[in-house]
């Protein structure tokens, strides 16, 4: 797919970290974007800074989505690519013992639920959103739309406390394959990047002893990625027609340790 002007572009969770560096090479190409985003502060500053135009979008919300690329459409008509950015996680043991009292506690369900369902859930239903959209387009170069997921190398190698976003991320993984053959035929592709350590403003948060455990776990570079180097890669994922229902790690050659 060649991306100009001619084309509109969705991205999720657009306005930080992995989100914000993909909206900005896609305008930097001369697409038209619109960020979805949860948070209207931050939606706002990053579709100003970047010439993009803002649609506030809750991914476990089938009404807020559907508003969201209603706004979107409505601005720039119909989008050929959606990058999926939007997820979360937390770090929590599956069971925890107290120190001082011995008392054994476990994950709560819910909340491990509500962790799978944002990053797997949400992400299948901005998919399914986008793609009854893109297979009204008329082909171009014979085909109609591309997608780009966000994984995480945590679906393959989580860590201890990584059980719900890893069980999340994962998920994203699976389906893959499966939406690309269902998609295929409307000429609609589907890959997914499992990124490593990124210098996004969850991680930038960690402590420095931690940040410099983690980036030993690389082969090289030791350190940790740029938001522009996922960008980079979802671009290409976009343009490349013939890369189709891969899952694509991009993290310097890290497989975390246990902890």
């Amino acid at each position: 797919m060649i991306i100009d002007s001619s084309v509109a572009a969705v991205v999720t969770g657009g306005a930080s970290g992995l989100g914000l560096a993909s909206v900005k090479a896609l305008r930097a190409a001369g697409a038209k974007v619109a960020i979805f985003d949860l948070n209207p502060e931050a939606g706002e500053l990053a579709a100003q800074e970047t010439g993009s135009l803002y649609c506030e979008a809750n991914v476990l919300s089938d009404e807020s989505l559907d508003a969201a690329f209603a706004k979107a459409r409505a601005a720039h008509g119909q989008e050929r690519i959606l990058i999926s950015c939007a997820g979360g996680g937390n770090a929590k043991s599956t069971i925890r013992k107290d120190r001082e009292t011995g008392a054994i506690s476990v994950f709560p369900t819910a909340e491990f639920a509500h962790f799978v369902t944002l990053n797997a859930v949400g992400t299948f239903a901005t998919i399914t959103r986008f793609a009854a959209g893109a297979a009204t387009l008329d082909p171009v170069d014979g085909e109609r739309g591309a997608i780009v997921c966000t994984g995480s190398v945590a679906a393959q190698d989580g860590q201890m406390g990584q059980a719900a976003y890893a069980a999340g991320k994962a998920a994203i993984v699976g389906m893959t394959l499966p939406i690309a053959r269902d998609l295929g035929r409307f000429g609609i592709r589907v890959n997914t990047i499992l990124p490593g350590i990124f210098s996004t403003p969850m991680m930038n948060r960690a402590p420095q002893e931690m940040k410099d455990r983690l980036s030993a776990m690389t082969a090289f570079p030791n350190r940790f990625g740029n938001p522009e180097e996922y960008a980079a890669m979802a671009l290409e994922l976009c343009r490349n027609t013939y890369v189709n229902a891969q899952a694509i790690r991009v993290d310097a050659g890290i497989r975390f340790s246990a902890k």
